[in-house]
């Protein structure tokens, strides 16, 4: 259980302010310790070397007028002795630090310099001056300071010399460091106690925020679990705060306003479906009848003709809408598009000719406005006819009799358009995009009107080729403006796709409006 916790949000929060405190603290005391010490060591090591520097001159002195051998008489050495005590004691009481004073003489046996200790502060004996004469032999034959330092003891010798140059003895300071363990373990003492204040208060805050964090999450994973089981019109998820989580929930919200608005459009498309099949089978099924009994009793054949016309127009309809949802069902199944030069003026002017009949019908001129020259795009032959196909569909649904229709195809740079532009009752502002949403109908749509699906799929159809399909600015009317991505041509124009190639070409393209 303790492992199902840490993988979880709450936990993980948890280890890694508690591993960062962590951290932070153990690099704390590695960049602080170490160095402190080195520095109290130094400075204590500066301090005890200018103290020994006030009295190195006077112990010169002391030394030089009264020469010892190696065997002083009992007054001048105690003539020495009084006056090493004084300064000797003086910087003891200066540093705390054991002051021992060597008086040198030369051995012409070994021709080596040999010592004793003239005056020791501590008055110890020979065992316990066995550091303090190395580091005053250290000295006295380097000719130099000597300082040995560790753990527990500091220990510097100064060569003394007279002022002809000629060594007289030496001076050695031994100072404990207990002072400086001591600030360090203080100092080492606080860090961990920090370390402590500072973990707790990591578990405190991470425990905090993971127990917001999780209720937080918690919510939304029961909001979106109930939206699951009920469907769209679930209670919407709330979270009023300006983080991650907040921006989560208001795209989750976003989310269900949008299935509530696919679920809705869903439904429409479904009812308008079902009456629109229901109003051709149902006038099929009638036609059907009626020239059965005109078969038996003798039918008319004018009226016969008449009932198969409207049977034909009915399977058009019919032939429509299975077409519609056959190119849906191929764009969200992302069926490969070819990409090749297509001639847009070439193919734009084939599908035009397609709806010559149609337009005549109606009273409406197609005006194919000739290109300046050649419009070559990078794109899919069969995609470019039906994009072509239901943007004229869709003009010639809303084009009043008599008014013509502008079909312009044109090279602009890198870009190639085609403008259907019609002179129809136009698209209200709050519609303008709307009218691209699958099962999308206008407010003024039309009895002959589409089941909302045309311009959804030449959108679709646009966007998938690099493309774009909108809906232009207009002073009357409406003009759609189809943009590709412009290529060099081949040797000569692309053909025309036959309409057979193309997803329900035998039947014109159902608009959205």
């Amino acid at each position: 259980m303790i492992g199902r916790a840490l993988r979880g949000l709450r936990g993980r929060l948890l280890l890694a302010l508690v591993a960062t405190s962590a951290v932070t603290l153990v690099v704390a005391a590695a960049v602080t310790l170490s160095p402190l010490r080195h520095r109290l060591r130094a400075q204590t090591a500066a301090n005890l070397q200018a103290a020994m520097t006030d009295v190195y001159f006077p112990l010169g002195r002391t030394l030089t007028e009264h020469k010892l051998g190696k065997e002083p008489t009992l007054a001048a050495a105690q003539t020495v002795d009084s006056q090493l005590s004084t300064l000797a004691n003086e910087l003891r009481q200066r540093t705390g630090a054991r002051v021992l004073v060597a008086n040198p003489w030369l051995t012409h046996a070994e021709n080596q310099l040999d010592t004793s200790f003239l005056y020791d502060t501590d008055f110890g004996t020979p065992e316990s001056q066995r550091d303090e004469l190395t580091v005053a032999l250290d000295a006295m034959t380097s000719g130099r300071n000597v300082e040995r330092i560790d753990d527990q003891d500091l220990q510097i010798g100064n060569p003394i010399f007279d002022n002809s140059g000629r060594l007289v003895g030496a001076v050695v300071a031994d100072r404990p460091l207990t002072e400086v363990a001591t600030a360090v373990r203080l100092v080492r003492n606080a860090l961990l106690a920090a370390a402590a204040i500072g973990l707790a208060v990591a578990v405190a805050l991470a425990l905090a925020l993971s127990s917001t964090l999780t209720r937080r999450l918690g919510r939304l994973q029961r909001s979106a679990l109930r939206i699951t089981a009920e469907g769209p019109e679930a209670p919407t998820p709330r979270d009023k705060g300006r983080d991650e989580v907040g921006d989560l929930a208001r795209a989750l919200a976003r989310m269900q306003e949008e299935l509530r608005r696919q679920e809705a459009a869903r439904r429409s498309f479904v009812a308008t479906a079902s009456h629109e099949l229901r109003t051709p089978l149902t006038m099929l099924q009638g036609t059907m009848e009626l020239l059965d009994e005109d078969l038996r009793d003798g039918a008319d054949l004018e009226d016969a003709q008449e009932q198969v016309a409207g049977a034909r127009r009915e399977l058009r309809r019919l032939s429509m809408l299975s077409g519609e949802l056959l190119d849906l069902s191929r764009l969200d199944a992302a069926v490969q598009l070819r990409s090749e030069p297509v001639e847009l003026g070439e193919i734009t002017r084939a599908v035009a000719a397609e709806f010559g009949l149609a337009a005549a019908e109606r009273s409406v001129e197609l005006d194919v406005v000739p290109s300046a020259g050649p419009c070559w795009a990078r794109a899919d032959p069969a995609a470019c006819a039906r994009v072509v196909r239901i943007l004229i569909d869709n003009a010639l649904r809303y084009a009043p009799e008599g008014e013509p229709i502008a079909i312009a195809t044109t090279q602009d740079g890198g870009r190639v358009t085609v403008e259907v532009a019609d002179r129809g009752p136009g698209v209200p502002a709050d519609e303008r995009e709307r009218i691209f949403e699958r099962f999308h109908r206008g407010r003024d749509a039309r009895a002959l009107s589409g089941f909302g699906l045309g311009l959804a799929i030449g959108r679709e159809l646009a966007e998938r080729m690099n493309g774009t399909l909108v809906l232009a600015d207009s002073d009357g009317g409406a003009r759609f403006r189809l943009t590709l991505p412009a290529t060099t041509g081949g040797s000569s124009p692309s053909p025309s796709p036959a309409p057979d190639s193309l997803p329900a070409a035998r039947s014109s393209a159902a608009g959205s409006r």
